[in-house]
């Protein structure tokens, strides 16, 4: 009698669907999807990223702690599936602005890893050449942090008329 063996598959999905509960809207004349759809690549990229910012974070925590980071540092820890994830829904050239907590944003919105920890210690290759710290971070449709609580509030009005 020959034993028989198995066959083992190692095969992955390469996308997933999701139901999305009904979201009702008020005075509104559209429809919301009902499913959503993520790709394998998809995934992995927004793993990649929240991966890349949280790291980025940890160095500047660590930067920050040997005093190389002067001043406020207010870190973007635990919050990365926000901007990666509204980053995926957005367009690239939808303007963001964003409150004091913005390294996040700035990595989704082109800044490497490598210009905003020079910019978190001063130094001329820092995305705002090393003058705006952890607050004040600027790229293209990126028009940065504040470091007044709800001050982004009016200039964001400001850009949405602009681009209007």
């Amino acid at each position: 009698v020959k034993a028989i063996k198995p066959t083992l598959s190692r095969s992955l999905a390469n996308q997933a669907t999701f139901d999305l509960p009904e979201c009702p809207l008020h005075k509104f004349d559209i429809t919301l999807p009902t499913t959503a759809t993520l790709t394998r690549e998809d995934g992995l990229q927004y793993f990649r990223d929240m991966a890349i910012i949280r790291r980025m974070e940890t160095s500047a925590s660590a930067l920050y702690k040997s005093k190389e980071i002067r001043g406020f540092l207010h870190l973007y820890s635990g919050q990365e599936a926000v901007c990666v994830g509204m980053e995926a829904a957005i367009t690239p050239t939808d303007s963001i602005i964003t409150a004091y907590r913005d390294h996040g944003w700035a990595y989704t919105r082109g800044v490497t890893p490598e210009a905003i920890l020079a910019e978190l210690t001063g130094r001329s290759g820092g995305c705002s050449k090393g003058k705006g710290g952890s607050m004040h971070m600027y790229s293209e449709h990126l028009y940065g942090g504040n470091g007044i609580v709800g001050a982004q509030v009016p200039v964001g009005a400001g850009i949405a008329f602009a681009h209007g």
